[in-house]
């Protein structure tokens, strides 16, 4: 998707943290074992330290629903944040990549998962899939989970609601036919939810999913800097964002080649959620 296709992010932002602040504060929601929150103190990710460890055998275990899923999944609360952390098994954490697929990046990031054998979750944009279907259904084979984040990455906060179910609708189908499931996952651009979103999206049975650590790769702040932030937010319950399109991501793809060994030696479990079935 072309940079200039989007309205600049960083004014973005702060339009979505201003929106996001008006649907209600988040941050203050975990993922536990079922679909229900936990409230817990609002705080952001810091520098942690990490001994050296070796590397978990269960690093491709989901943090829920451990047998195969069924057909059909429990109807979708309503939310009023959504999660920006998860909880699992010892030092787990998420890696989630946003605005893909690209073809020239994203089979670098695929590609560097499994050297690693590690699942992430891929927030893809539907014009974007569309193009790219054989990029879903390697991420269905390889195991990763594929959320929606809207066909045109629009600010949603400036959407009638119609036009909002039009840009999770139109993804989500994309996702079915190319990756062979509906997602159950949904990122708002620039982070800008409001109850309008939160509604449609538990409609089209999609919980909403945030993040703890911003890479600020769209910056393209070079390589270093992203790992650093990656590697000083590392914290148990951490869902990290980072790029797979939208610009040049080829820091991002580094960055990732980097920071990713070093995780699993620290000891951490990069895997995806899951949500319970009926």
């Amino acid at each position: 998707m072309k940079k200039d296709q989007f309205l600049t992010r960083r004014g973005m932002l702060i339009a979505g943290a201003a929106a996001l602040g008006a649907a209600g504060t988040a941050g203050a929601l975990t993922l536990g074992a079922g679909d229900e929150p936990a409230r817990t103190a609002a705080s952001a990710a810091g520098p942690q330290a990490r001994p050296v460890l070796s590397p978990s055998a269960y690093r491709l275990q989901p943090l829920t629903g451990y047998g195969p899923p069924q057909r059909t999944a429990a109807r979708t609360a309503v939310r009023h944040e959504p999660f920006l952390r998860v909880s699992g098994r010892g030092r787990t954490m998420v890696l989630t990549f946003d605005d893909g697929p690209d073809p020239r990046y994203t089979p670098h990031i695929l590609d560097t998962l499994a050297e690693h054998d590690v699942r992430a979750m891929f927030f893809v944009c539907g014009e974007q899939a569309d193009w790219n279907r054989d990029l879903l259904a390697r991420m269905a084979d390889e195991g990763h989970v594929v959320g929606n984040h809207t066909w045109s990455h629009p600010l949603l906060t400036r959407l009638s609601r119609s036009r909002i179910h039009s840009e999770l609708q139109r993804t989500s189908k994309v996702i079915e036919d190319a990756y062979g499931e509906r997602p159950l996952w949904f990122r708002a651009p620039y982070g800008a939810w409001n109850r309008s979103v939160f509604q449609i999206e538990a409609e089209l049975g999609m919980e909403p999913m945030a993040w703890t650590v911003d890479t600020e790769d769209w910056t393209t702040p070079g390589t270093r800097v992203i790992v650093d932030h990656v590697e000083d937010g590392a914290a148990p319950g951490v869902v990290v964002l980072s790029h797979d399109a939208g610009g040049d991501r080829s820091q991002s793809v580094r960055a990732l080649r980097r920071y990713l060994p070093h995780l699993l030696d620290s000891g951490y479990h990069l895997t995806v959620p899951r949500r319970r079935y009926a």
